[in-house]
């Protein structure tokens, strides 16, 4: 399976230009906070001190995954196509903020349990009618894994702006997630599950056991091999384009539980990866914090957001912009003639 390699972002040059740029414009140093760092990571992700924000897109993959025979969710298996329908209708929360931020929407069936036919507005990347039940078996097999995989490598070299959001749309794609995020790094399955879709605490119990019993049924170690038995086809698609797009150098805008596992799994193939990162937001769903501090990740937003879909990042879209453009609009303490801090 071909990984791409991502570029290492750590121009000590590039860096020290862009931290004087940040720090020559009119206003005390660091007083606008996380939008100076912000302002720093994508001026080092582009390779210039001339950042742009350019046709950004969110990329939402649905699919359906057999775990859910388990009774692992609290809503049927039919919402998932259900509410890819509703993304094409255009009305779903994140229709309504990607076209409120100017930003391209792109629905990627990656194996919906359903057959949709040729529709507008709906990319037909469809590998299988959802995954196997890994409760018994492997989710997939490592040729369908590593075709997912390809499949969003794809999709990522097709965008023509510089900042990709990922979002995700699969009932039973939490309990996946937390499979990932307790193989990948250890902590206890406990910690890593949630309410999903709105569980009870009997049924959160209940989604515990299931993965429990599956991870010890099925040893492996190497992340090919977890995503491959506990991942789902929307997850591999998304690590696959998040790959790709790292190596195109674009800015990875990343979503909510389901997303950050799909870079678990992309990061544990390419560490470089995470210096392509921006966090949107720190999920509600049980697991989330501690799975963004394995990762080392600062989120931008703290909403009590656990829908999914690429929502958090349509949110956090402005905040890119604002970053952008007070590095190349904002006045320099020379152009506006204002005195600097008296030492």
């Amino acid at each position: 399976m071909f990984i791409p390699t991502i570029p290492a972002t750590n121009n000590e040059t590039l860096a020290a230009l862009l931290d004087k740029a940040i720090n020559n414009k009119t206003k005390p140093l660091g007083s606008l906070g996380v939008l100076e760092s912000l302002a720093k990571q994508i001026g080092l992700i582009q390779n210039t001190r001339d950042v742009a924000i350019t046709q950004p897109a969110i990329l939402v993959f649905a699919a359906d995954h057999g775990v859910v025979a388990e009774g692992i969710s609290a809503y049927p298996q039919d919402v998932t196509w259900q509410m890819v329908e509703n993304f094409l209708a255009r009305g779903g929360a994140i229709n309504v903020f990607a076209t409120q931020n100017n930003c391209e929407l792109r629905v990627v069936d990656a194996g919906v349990n359903h057959d949709f036919g040729p529709r507008d507005g709906l990319t037909d990347r469809k590998l299988a009618h959802g995954t196997q039940n890994f409760a018994h078996e492997p989710a997939m097999s490592r040729a369908i894994c590593e075709a997912a995989l390809s499949a969003g490598m794809a999709l990522a070299a097709e965008l023509k702006g510089n900042v990709v959001g990922f979002g995700e749309m699969g009932i039973g794609n939490t309990t996946a997630a937390a499979a990932l995020m307790h193989k990948l790094t250890g902590i206890p399955v406990a910690q890593c599950v949630g309410a999903g879709t709105g569980l009870s605490a009997e049924g959160v119990l209940h989604k515990q056991r299931v993965i429990e019993a599956a991870v010890a049924k099925h040893d492996v170690t190497e992340p090919l091999d977890v995503l491959t038995t506990f991942g789902g086809l929307e997850i591999a698609m998304m690590a696959g384009a998040m790959l790709k797009a790292a190596e195109l150098r674009k800015v990875l805008l990343i979503d909510g539980f389901i997303v950050t596992s799909a870079l678990l799994v992309a990061a544990r193939l390419q560490p470089t990866i995470l210096d392509y990162c921006v966090f949107a937001h720190c999920s509600n769903e049980n697991g989330h914090q501690q799975m963004l501090a394995a990762l080392g990740a600062k989120p931008l937003l703290n909403l009590g957001l656990r829908l999914g879909e690429g929502t958090g990042c349509a949110l956090a879209l402005p905040l890119l912009h604002a970053s952008a453009n007070f590095l190349n609009q904002m006045a320099t303490f020379e152009s506006a003639q204002v005195s600097e801090k008296s030492e």
